[in-house]
């Protein structure tokens, strides 16, 4: 187990952000939680949420496109047009609760095919790769109202080894992640914190956090181990923000989504991630429970994939992609898309579905209208430079 404070830097920011008095905060006293999940690796969007209704979907996919409704191993169909893979059974369900949105042909501003560099632009909330040393959700953190700030020593968690880049910046946050070591005995646990106690106050208090937060999540052993870690970090994820005073924010990073071959069938890589993510979203459902009504959960991922498949049954870096917004607080039961369409002429160079909407649209539509945050501090210190995508309005109950 590791639990790890960031107090990073940034201290110039986060007092323009507080002391800004042309800035004013939403006072709503609700205590709403939000989960980030950052599918690393480039999901295939035109899998995850298949566009069987457009003329050009079977052809422009040559081998990959996820059959119609009602078809042996077919897409679950949402609006007659879109539909979910197969595999995302418990998000279909949601999406009949009216606790889905999903978003089609939506990109960040990168434009470019690295990973390293999509993510990193993902994370830091700006138009460039490395354009900014923290995380949009770190600095949000700071702009949050008082009253969903008060009385958290945390004000987010973040479910990794080491803190991601979109969690690093001058708000007070935590990141936890199941040990693959043995436990250690608990009179050794209780040997070593008396040590501390004498010869570092500082130790003791930071080994005192780990006991507490290994022991709220109830993780231990090997639980992490194997495919099956999304779930167990979800889960751990739920336990952090159940808590009355527990992180208002969480982001998750699971990897292994760059699907270069194989990609298709029963037993693919992007088949067991897609229903992991599925599990995954039903546990932390299940661990908030009554909260889960305040949740809301975004799913994101750097780039998509190109439209057609490649020699070896899979799929390569491209462009847009799809994103998925749930949870108990979602107005859902919806697709957003300004769909481009797969003919030729309309594929993104040649190759990859058209990028038509911004995801800092959904994030800034998330923090404005889920958390409270004025609008005004998003386009100038959260996602400096972002005018240009307006926040999605109404995908928020009231």
């Amino acid at each position: 187990m590791i639990d790890r404070r960031q107090m990073l830097g940034g201290l110039s920011l986060a007092s323009a952000l507080t002391a800004a008095p042309r800035f004013g905060f939403a006072a709503e006293p609700t205590d709403k939680r939000l989960v980030v999940v950052l599918l690393r690796g480039a999901m295939d969007g035109l899998s995850a949420a298949p566009a069987y209704g457009d003329p050009d979907f079977e052809r422009a996919r040559n081998g990959l496109a996820v059959a119609k409704p009602g078809q042996a191993n077919g897409a679950l169909a949402l609006d007659g047009f879109f539909g979910l893979h197969p595999s995302l059974t418990g998000l279909h369900d949601r999406y009949a609760r009216r606790e889905l949105i999903v978003f089609h042909a939506i990109a960040s501003p990168y434009r470019d095919r690295s990973h390293f560099d999509g993510q990193n632009l993902l994370e830091n909330g700006s138009d460039a790769p490395y354009g900014l040393p923290d995380g949009w959700l770190n600095r949000a953190l700071i702009g949050l109202p008082q009253a969903r700030r008060q009385g958290r020593t945390d004000l987010g968690v973040a479910l990794a080894p080491s803190m991601p880049l979109m969690m690093r910046g001058p708000a007070r946050v935590t990141s936890w992640s199941p040990s693959l070591l043995p436990a250690p005995e608990t009179d050794l646990v209780a040997r070593v914190r008396a040590l501390y106690q004498e010869t570092d106050p500082k130790l003791a208090m930071a080994l005192t956090e780990a006991v507490d937060a290994n022991a709220a999540t109830g993780a231990g052993g090997k639980d992490g181990a194997g495919g099956q870690e999304f779930v167990v970090l979800m889960k751990a994820a739920a336990k952090f923000m159940a808590e009355p005073n527990g992180p208002c924010v969480a982001m998750i990073d699971p990897t292994g989504w760059d699907t270069h071959a194989n990609q298709a069938g029963t037993y693919s890589p992007l088949t067991r991630n897609l229903m992991t993510l599925d599990h995954g979203i039903q546990a932390l459902a299940d661990g908030l429970g009554d909260r889960w009504s305040s949740t809301a959960v975004v799913v994101v991922t750097e780039f998509g994939r190109m439209v057609a498949m490649n020699g070896t049954s899979g799929t390569d870096h491209g462009t847009a992609s799809a994103a998925f917004l749930v949870g108990g607080a979602v107005a859902g039961g919806r697709v957003l898309a300004d769909w481009p369409g797969l003919k030729p002429a309309n594929l993104y160079a040649a190759r990859d579905l058209k990028p038509t909407a911004d995801l800092r649209s959904l994030t800034k539509a998330a923090l404005r209208d889920h958390l409270g945050m004025d609008e005004g501090l998003l386009e100038t210190a959260v996602f400096p430079g972002s005018g240009a995508a307006r926040p999605f309005d109404g995908l928020f109950r009231s």
